[in-house]
């Protein structure tokens, strides 16, 4: 399969500016290409699922296995021409300073993939050289297959750095891009704003694509390929067969709604609704995809627009993104606050990360110190910080049984806020966080009972039962709960006959449970 990574020599270089060109050109040229995105991030990949048309994939050493890295590759590349991997920091930055784990050139290695390296030559001349020397000599055995040139000044510019590369390194410069702000992409204090925000028009493809033929060498791009053979990673079952994460996980548990790896039975779905908008968009589309093969139906809602939760639901699954740029919206929508916390009350699970977690608290404050009263499901409250609180990767032990899995089973995610409670909420806590950059450990993963909150990021991948422990949980609540509260109109929702749905569930289409 045609194929490489996309990697810079540091943050900012315009690895996903150049990513997004490449993407364009081709579509343009009538190629099905899936995008992936080295590291934890979630803005990246937003704007790579816009261009190319396909939902782009985490790729991710520290947080999955390499078994789990070479499935979703696999996985996500079924029907597709091309895979294009952006890498993430620098070429080798990864957890720590000694080694390249967690890094781009670790993905690269895993996955038989040929480098190609973006440069920032806005202010460089000939010793632009001396760093493209730098990387070739750094890791000897890892293929870096060319170079791109971002931000050039003018032709005569190009031709300098050109022949500075050519006279004294191996790899070839297989093109550049000029400053065009037309293309530039904005920045906050998470990183990129968020594809929700800015328009893909069919001109905009035009302009990307535009671009990449004038200034980049596409062909030889497009010769590239993943030496892998992906066939053998691919398989029908998530659940079965999947190892565990690095550390020894031993953790068992009697309780019934706790699952091991094989165990997804086929019952009519739960149906989870899922925050999606521009306030909750931080998702890995791999745990959604989990969740499906473990017998949930995704019914996206908004927080920010909808008047009332969708009919039905199980569960609710409340990811991170940007509460506090529309804290007066998701404020002022009180019919879909009181049915979150109706929600909270009937039993019924949910889950919780970051921006989510915010949503569940009695109020935000914003940086301006106005107070924005949100769902009050959580006895907590939240207020915006002037710089990062937690980052990097983290791994979380269990330390109680909770909606996720019983107590010792060890999972991994990351972290990433400008915000911070105002005070120890007086919750249990089911999680032992392990940061690890600063080696700092915390007891965190606000519990209370049918709800599960926390500032990690988790990826479901780190092991399989987590959505299939979520997924019991809901069907669970649903077979023991005898009715729904009744909505802020006073309309009451219908009870669910144990074990399948009402006829008004889905008009047309039988249930039926969602296996890749």
């Amino acid at each position: 399969m045609k194929g490489f990574l996309l990697a810079g020599t540091a943050s900012g270089v315009g690895k996903t500016t150049t990513t997004l060109v490449l993407l364009a050109a081709m579509r343009r040229r009538g190629l099905i290409v899936q995008p992936f995105k080295g590291g934890p991030d979630f803005l990246d990949t937003s704007h790579h699922t816009r261009i190319a048309g396909r939902p782009a994939r985490n790729l991710d050493t520290w947080m999955l296995t390499h078994e789990a890295n070479l499935h979703v590759l696999a996985e996500a590349s079924r029907g597709a021409d091309a895979v294009l991997v952006e890498g993430m920091m620098g070429l080798f930055d990864g957890k720590d300073g000694l080694t390249d784990t967690g890094s781009s050139a670790e993905i690269a290695r895993l996955l038989h993939l040929p480098v190609v390296l973006v440069l920032d030559a806005s202010k460089s001349a000939r010793s632009l050289a001396a760093v493209v020397l730098g990387f070739e000599s750094f890791d000897p055995d890892l293929r870096l297959a060319g170079v791109i040139l971002n931000r050039v000044g003018s032709e005569r510019h190009l031709k300098m750095l050109s022949a500075a590369i050519a006279a004294t390194c191996r790899t070839p410069v297989l093109g550049s891009l000029p400053r065009e702000e037309a293309i530039k992409i904005p920045e906050r204090h998470l990183g990129l704003h968020g594809a929700p925000e800015t328009a893909v028009t069919p001109e905009t493809l035009d302009l990307l694509a535009a671009i990449a033929e004038q200034h980049l060498n596409l062909d030889a791009l497009l010769d590239l390929e993943c030496g892998l053979d992906l066939k053998p990673f691919r398989k029908e079952d998530p659940f079965r067969n999947e190892k565990s994460p690095p550390e020894p996980n031993t953790a068992t548990s009697k309780d019934p709604q706790f699952s091991t790896p094989g165990t997804a039975t086929r019952q009519p779905p739960v149906r989870i609704g899922v925050a999606r908008d521009a306030a909750f968009s931080f998702y890995y589309e791999d745990n959604l995809d989990l969740l499906k093969s473990a017998g949930a139906e995704i019914i996206p809602f908004s927080p920010l627009h909808d008047p009332t939760l969708p009919e039905h639901l199980d569960a609710l699954y409340l990811g991170g993104g940007y509460p506090e740029l529309h804290a007066p919206q998701l404020s002022a929508n009180t019919s879909m606050r009181q049915q979150v916390k109706a929600f909270a009350n009937s039993g019924r699970p949910i889950y919780a990360e970051c921006g989510g977690m915010i949503y569940l608290a009695k109020h935000l404050t914003a940086a301006d110190a106005t107070i924005h009263p949100l769902t009050g499901v959580l006895d907590m409250a939240a207020e915006m910080t002037p710089k990062l609180v937690q980052f990097g990767y983290v791994t979380v032990e269990l330390t109680r049984d909770c909606l996720l899995g019983p107590a010792g089973l060890t999972l991994r995610g990351h972290s990433f806020h400008y915000s911070r409670l105002t005070s120890p909420p007086n919750l249990p806590r089911s999680y032992r966080v392990l940061y690890s950059l600063s080696g700092r450990h915390e007891e965190e993963g606000y519990d209370s009972g049918n709800v599960l909150a926390s500032y990690v990021h988790l990826h479901f991948r780190t092991h399989p039962t987590i959505a299939l422990n979520f997924v019991n949980h809901a069907r669970t609540a649903r077979n023991s709960t005898p009715a729904q509260p009744a909505t802020p109109n006073g309309n009451q929702q219908r009870p669910e006959p144990k074990g399948q749905r009402p006829e008004t569930y889905q008009p047309g289409a039988k249930p039926q449970v969602n296996h890749p």
